[in-house]
């Protein structure tokens, strides 16, 4: 008993002093000067971790954050003074189109045509109407359209870099159309180990999970069982799946069992991209989506989904009035059976009763009728005394053509906005004014998160729009470095003031830049200095297992 009470004695001062030890080491580094590069000063630190804001500094070194909060300075080269401004973690966007404006995207992307699948200009590049919202990262490859070849599409983004950084999901859309084309079958065995495979250089070359876009052809001709059998060899390379799922309106719960179910048979994360209730006869299903996700939440899945803050979506209006078995063979295909008066007659009654049921649809864009562009099709139909459905097949017969669709309800977006597993996502690209009239998301959808309904509308509190901005996901993809504020991560910041965070840009003047971003680092340089862009590209390729 003696000898027990000895070895406890010694044993509880061996704690003791490595306490000692450790509570010395913490005071020294407490009162250890601070050096940085650039010191951001008395600004209100909102680490996006939700937490509340605290008023401090935050030391920028090189490429890194190397402090935060108080702390002894040292050696600074510039100070920055963020008296009445919100520091935060750049924002990143988890659900992004830029794909042809970063590289060479020989394989495709949702709404890109054939002359923007190359490199194009550095105007785009710097990804302008991205750093003025606060973003620092973008995620490619959505919707199940983009560059298959990751490594070469890296390499691209190294050689050439964008104003902001590049994380790249596998897009199983373009890789059915490498492997199989546009055809609407099944896989031959060789055809899905040769998709499985491309799946699984792709993740060994830095990609972060599979993306699907179950709407748009080809994406939309695979089954269940094929997508688990892909998803299967990217969650064995611990990547997610991302999905613009089959359906988002009247077979919106069906569709998300469909992906929980890859989930489950692959065994990987899923995220559900732009959660939304489409269509007027569907508002209020939100909340049982939601239900149905919580419940696989629940059980150990993981689970998470983006919304954009807009009450209107966006996408080829081919696939807003068409359903995808009727898209088979592209524009051409659709052309060919509208200009047959059989199949005409036959796809007049789908057009009509799509135009009914999804809600105001305005022209995007549209080559052959560019008077067009900015008008809802009911009102075009109105001045030039036609049916909506003569104009939605003239349009139709256009070789491309986008459109935003007003069929969303506000309480959906709002309780979409407070679960907690629901990020801030753009859908949108880097543009330019270019004559056409695209969804205001590209130029306005962080402002209108934080700006708008946080800190006007309060919805949610602006250190919970900061977190589905930042830390929830990173967190989803599996970013450990950036979307917080810490010693150690990337420098990638926003200061903003918050009285004048707001979006500026609207469905009838979408090109309007956001206000109130005074400072924005990417990767620890200035990419906005005192509210202007220094057209400094110092985004990076961002790999998963390293860069």
């Amino acid at each position: 008993m003696l000898s027990y009470v000895l070895q406890s004695s010694k044993a509880k001062l061996v704690v003791f002093a490595l306490q000692v030890v450790f509570s010395l080491s913490i005071l020294g580094q407490a009162h250890a000067k601070v050096d940085a590069d650039v010191l951001l000063e008395n600004g209100l630190i909102v680490d996006g971790t939700g937490s509340d804001g605290k008023r401090g500094d935050v030391a920028i070194a090189g490429d890194r954050i190397v402090a935060v909060g108080q702390f002894e300075r040292g050696d600074i080269d510039r100070t920055i003074d963020c008296q009445g401004l919100v520091v935060a973690p750049g924002f990143i966007d988890l659900h992004n189109h830029s794909d042809a404006m970063i590289g060479d995207d020989s394989q495709g992307s949702k709404g890109a045509d054939k002359k923007s699948r190359r490199i194009v200009a550095d105007g785009l590049r710097e990804a302008a109407c991205y750093l003025t919202q606060g973003c620092t990262t973008i995620v490619t490859g959505n919707c199940g359209g983009g560059a298959v070849d990751v490594e070469e599409y890296y390499q691209a983004i190294q050689q050439k870099p964008a104003g902001v950084n590049v994380a790249h999901l596998i897009p199983q859309g373009s890789l059915r159309d490498k492997v199989i084309g546009q055809s609407r079958r099944a896989p031959t065995d060789k055809e899905l180990a040769k998709m499985q495979e491309l799946a699984r250089q792709g993740m060994q070359a830095g990609a972060w999970g599979m993306s699907t876009g179950l709407q748009y052809v080809p994406g939309s001709f695979a089954t269940t069982d094929e997508l688990i059998a892909i998803a299967k060899a990217v969650g064995e390379e611990g990547g997610i799946y991302a999905s613009h799922m089959r359906n988002e309106g009247d077979q919106l719960l069906e569709a998300i069992q469909e992906a929980l179910d890859i989930g489950r048979g692959a065994d990987l994360p899923v995220h559900i991209s732009h959660l939304k209730a489409s269509q007027k006869r569907n508002w209020g299903k939100l909340r049982a989506a939601a239900a149905l996700i919580n419940e696989a939440r629940d059980e150990g899945l993981r689970v998470t989904a983006d919304q954009y803050p807009y009450n209107a979506s966006s996408t080829s209006i081919s696939a807003m009035l068409l359903p995808d078995k009727e898209r088979e063979g592209g524009n051409a295909a659709i052309r060919k059976k509208l200009d047959d008066p059989a199949e005409n007659q036959r796809l007049r009654q789908l057009i009509s009763d799509a135009l009914e049921g999804r809600g105001p649809i305005m022209v995007a864009s549209c080559p052959e009728h560019p008077e067009w562009v900015g008008k809802l099709i009911s009102e075009i139909a109105k001045e030039e005394k036609r049916e909506p459905v003569e104009v939605a097949i003239d349009i139709l017969r256009s070789s491309d053509q986008q459109g935003v669709s007003f069929s969303m309800d506000d309480r959906d977006l709002y309780y979409a906005m407070t679960l907690p597993w629901v990020a801030t996502a753009s859908d949108g690209s880097v543009k330019i004014a270019d004559g056409t009239n695209p969804h205001p998301r590209s130029f306005g959808t962080f402002p209108r998160k934080i700006g708008r309904f946080a800190l006007e509308e309060q919805v949610v509190t602006m250190e919970q729009a900061i977190r589905s901005s930042t830390s929830l996901p990173a967190e989803i993809l599996g970013l450990s470095d950036r979307g917080t504020l810490k010693p150690g991560t990337y420098a990638d910041v926003v200061v903003f003031a918050p009285d004048e965070f707001r979006d500026r840009a609207t469905y009838q003047s979408p090109f309007e830049v956001s206000t109130g971003v005074k400072f924005v680092l990417v990767n620890g340089q200035l990419a906005i200095d005192d509210g202007k862009l220094t057209r400094v590209t110092a985004g990076r390729a961002l790999r998963k297992g390293g860069e």
